[in-house]
Formats: C-alpha cells, structure tokens, sequence
C-alpha cells in the first residue's frame, strides 16, 4: 500500500533520482512543491524546460552556453594564452569562485575508463589538440580529479601535448586523493591552483 496519491509518488519518485537526494529529501521537497502557490510550481518547471531546451555545448570549449560561445570565451579580458582542461563543466565553477584562474577552459566531457568503454576518441581530446594548433597556447593546467582515472587522463594529455611548444602543468595538492573539484571547497582548489606543478 502507498502513503501517497499516484501524482504526489511520481514526483517523489521522479524527485530521487537527482543526485544527493534521498527518499526523505524527496518527501520534503515535494511537501514543500505542494505548499507554495500553484505559480512557484509553474516557475519552477518552466525553469527546468527552459534550461533542458536552451542550454548547449560551447563550439569552442564544451562548457554549457546559451549561445554558440560561452561567456568564459566570449570574455575579452581572460587571459587566450592558458587553457584549464576539466572533466566537467560543472568543474568550471569550482575553480571560478577561487578568483584566481583567469584563462579559458576545455572540459574534456569525462575521464579515460577503458573498463567503462572510455577511451580518447569518447573524450574531447582531439578538439583541445585542434584548439592548440589554433590558438596562441602558452600553458595547459590539466585540472582533472586526482583519482585514478584523473591521474591517467593527465598523463595521457601530458604526452599527447608533448610536441607543441608549451607548458603542460597539473594542478597540486591541496586536493585529496580521490576527491572530486565538484565538492572541493575555494581554499583547497586555490592551493592547488596555485602549486601546480608541470607533468
């Protein structure tokens, strides 16, 4: 038997399936769905649409963008010459509120996982090659997670970038083994920013 009404366990089950979201934060969020006025609702679903029909990839670096381009490429005042590999773009954010990275960005859309069927053709790697053989590349900071999985793609990228005249750093500690930018506080990732080391 169900405590709830089909429509209130759907959105509870649709609910659960976002990431950290357990079945009580569920509840509680669908409570509370279902207190505020009918418009917050509206406003709220309306949001979610929008973002899934009007968001895309960058063309030039794979970050998400409303536009052809990102705001981070279409900045003038970023500096052209550095380019930070990520996984994610959602690893874009991380590093932007530590204040202290001003170059581009090229999110690789993962990590080399040969036993999940991940290997360089799957990642972006070829575009970045494409995007230093295009752009005046100083230096790349390979901010991959220092997991085993990040350990091997910088390695990867280190040797597939060793014939072009630039610098190849990897960002330092400051972040633990096995941790993920995404749950990285500023200080740790300004420290690791800031220790890079070439690799």
């Amino acid at each position: 038997m169900s405590y709830y009404t089909k429509p209130l366990k759907k959105l509870i089950d649709q609910l659960v399936k976002l990431p950290g979201v357990g079945p009580k934060t569920a509840q509680r969020l669908a409570f509370h769905i279902l207190e505020k006025p009918r418009e917050d609702s509206r406003q709220l679903a309306q949001a979610i649409l929008d973002a899934r029909d009007k968001i895309r990839f960058c063309q030039r670096c794979f970050n998400f963008s409303s536009g052809s381009l990102c705001d981070i490429c279409q900045d003038a005042n970023r500096q052209t010459d550095k380019i930070c590999i990520v996984e994610d773009a959602k690893d874009i954010v991380v590093i932007e509120k530590t204040g202290l990275y001003h170059g581009l960005y090229h999110v690789l859309g993962g990590v080399l996982s040969p036993i999940d069927g991940i290997g360089p053709k799957q990642l972006k790697v070829a575009q970045l090659i494409n995007r230093i053989k295009q752009e005046n590349v100083k230096e790349v900071i390979v901010a991959t997670n220092p997991t085993l999985e990040g350990e091997q793609t910088a390695m990867y990228i280190a040797e597939a970038l060793k014939s072009y005249q630039l610098k190849v750093t990897r960002i330092a500690s400051g972040m633990p083994v096995g941790g993920d930018l995404e749950y990285a506080d500023e200080l740790t990732v300004s420290k690791a920013l800031e220790g890079r080391q070439v690799i």
